[in-house]
């Protein structure tokens, strides 16, 4: 979850990393796992490097979520 430099700040932003990002441990909540339909996730917009600023960015229109999955 995104969020400002208050650790209780987090709210609807999220990022979704490609690869370990060690310095985010500990500091953020990670709360999803790609299992399937990584297509999905490719064709959302990319923010720009360093800043990770969208214009216009895509939406979420509806979200499931399972507890408790297991691989």
């Amino acid at each position: 979850m995104a969020r400002t430099s208050n650790p209780n700040s987090a709210d609807s932003q999220f990022f979704i990393v490609f690869e370990r990002a060690p310095h985010l441990d500990g500091k953020y909540t990670a709360w999803g796992k790609v299992t399937e339909g990584m297509e999905h996730v490719d064709a959302i917009k990319k923010g720009a490097p360093g800043s990770g600023k969208v214009d216009n960015p895509d939406r979420i229109l509806s979200l499931r979520v399972a507890a408790d999955v297991t691989e």
